[in-house]
């Protein structure tokens, strides 16, 4: 993927810190999966390996583990992936690894269930983004699946213009004793979403609206 811009190493390092220094009150008000994921799983078939990439304190792996022979979590925070594993402590199967969404450290084509939810949109450049969804495809394998999402415009808490493009900004996260911390999001409106993931190497079966988030359905394009 070419040298890596000192830049782009320095926000995906400061997103990191950020997951790290408030893991444990964001671990606290994400308990319950999203329906959407959910839906999505239900429509897969069972077994193989699940890949998680982005999985917070594990509120989805624990999903994905039910759904298939063994999954595999991944995230930037070392802090968040202490939540998960205390979370997911009685859950078998499930290998959680501290990584970079887009450098995913996984053979091609091992994955048959993925999520790569609500992490996107921490990924500070449109090129690293869409290699960390070619990353996806990559390791999906042949008939693997994938769920894809991202903040949206369409989000009530949003005032964004109706012009096809999203645009970065910092949601400040506030902790128990009233500090802030800012945290960097690339907040996709639904055409530019639908572009990025049109140029990657993955098959979209289906991109939607949600809840206020961007979704696409993937697979494989192999």
């Amino acid at each position: 993927m070419g040298e890596t811009d000192p830049d782009d190493h320095r926000m995906r390092a400061c997103v990191r810190e950020v997951y790290d220094e408030i893991a444990s009150h964001f671990s606290k008000t994400r308990a319950n999966p999203w329906p959407e994921i959910e839906a999505f799983l239900d429509d897969v078939s069972p077994g193989g390996l699940g890949l998680d990439v982005g999985c917070g304190n594990g509120r989805h792996l624990a999903l994905v583990a039910d759904r298939t022979d063994r999954a595999l979590g991944l995230d930037a925070s070392r802090a968040l992936l202490a939540e998960a594993r205390s979370r997911l402590s009685d859950v078998g199967e499930v290998t959680l690894l501290q990584g970079d969404a887009a450098g995913l450290p996984l053979a091609a084509g091992t994955v048959d269930v993925g999520l790569y939810v609500a992490t996107i949109h921490h990924l500070p450049d449109r090129a690293t983004r869409r290699a960390s969804v070619d990353e996806l495809a990559r390791v999906l394998a042949p008939d693997g699946r994938a769920l894809v999402s991202a903040w949206s415009t369409t989000h009530d808490r949003f005032d964004a213009p109706d012009d096809g493009e999203g645009f970065d900004t910092t949601v400040d996260w506030t902790l128990p004793d009233g500090r802030t911390v800012p945290r960097f999001y690339h907040i996709y409106a639904p055409p530019e979403f639908d572009a990025d993931l049109a140029a990657s190497d993955v098959a979209v079966e289906e991109t939607f609206v949600s809840s206020g988030n961007c979704f696409a359905r993937v697979r494989s394009d192999g």
